[in-house]
């Protein structure tokens, strides 16, 4: 096994290549002063297998294209077999038609990497699950439940795990089981046309004397986690803090979050954000996978 470190890794290609003793090739590259991106593999690869390491963090576009690059170029230079870790997968959110005629944008990402020769697909958890069923070949998802569960029990005495939304439920629960806690989630409702989001607590009850965690897999915008977190305040939470696997914290998110009362927001080195946050590296339970 060699690994090939992409141009948006993270360090992870170095730590892959220290835990698992494999060759480490780092690929070549640069942009265009017209904004085109460069790739090149420095290296023959006939007959071998390739894990590429490429996260698909903003800039999005930008770090898909070169990923793209880099597998039809592997290919080209003689690996015989190309296994993509890809711990965040861009476009993932559109993985269903909402309106008519719209595109399906995590099924045309996956429909791309296998087309030009990925044969297996690691990444870290998906969006949803199911849409990797578009990929059409070996997927192998890794689960940073644990290891987030284990950087929040450092900061919560009490704690109280919460899903903003209903399809958050799964990962409420999974967080909860580790911390050994209650969960629940709450009701949220996102305009189609116009993205405007309401969030209600249902049947939640009291929140007195918790640090309430509020778990999901992306933070983008924060707008969602900010009216979650109004409603644990006003539901008498000690603390509230936020623990999510991809932290993209785009359009302030970050400071929105922290002046909304967020606490803590932890979250794992798939999406490496500007702003300083508690990261986890999943390096570990990537390797296991390979």
């Amino acid at each position: 096994m060699i690994i090939v470190g992409g141009t948006a890794t993270n360090g992870i290609d170095e730590r892959l290549s220290k835990l698992l003793g494999a060759r480490l090739i780092k690929v070549e590259h640069k942009v265009f002063p017209d904004g085109e991106s460069y790739v090149r593999i420095p290296s023959s690869l006939s007959g071998e297998e390739v894990v590429l390491v490429q996260t698909t963090q903003p800039p999005q576009d930008k770090n898909l294209m070169e990923l793209f690059l880099m597998v039809e170029a592997l290919r080209d230079v003689g690996a015989s077999r190309v296994t993509a870790v890809v711990p965040y997968i861009a476009y993932s959110r559109q993985d269903r038609r909402f309106l008519d005629g719209e595109a399906i944008s995590i099924k045309t990402v996956l429909n791309v990497m296998r087309s030009l020769g990925v044969s297996t697909l690691v990444t870290v958890e998906p969006h949803h699950q199911e849409s990797l069923d578009y990929f059409g070949g070996e997927v192998r998802v890794v689960d940073p439940i644990p290891s987030l569960a284990k950087e929040v029990r450092r900061f919560v005495k009490n704690p109280f795990v919460l899903g903003p939304d209903r399809g958050a439920m799964g990962r409420a629960e999974r967080l909860a089981k580790e911390l050994g806690c209650r969960y629940s989630f709450l009701e949220k409702e996102r305009d189609r046309h116009t993205g405007e989001i309401r969030v209600r607590a249902g049947n939640l009850g009291s929140l007195k004397g918790y640090d309430v965690v509020l778990v999901d897999d992306i933070i983008s915008t924060g707008g969602t986690l900010v009216e979650a977190t109004k409603i644990a305040q006003s539901l008498g939470a000690e603390t509230v803090s936020a623990a999510a696997v991809h932290l993209l914290l785009v359009n302030g998110a970050y400071n929105r979050l922290r002046e909304a009362g967020i606490k803590e927001i932890v979250g794992v080195n798939t999406v490496v954000p500007r702003e300083k946050v508690n990261l986890v590296d999943i390096s570990d339970q990537i390797a296991v996978k390979l």
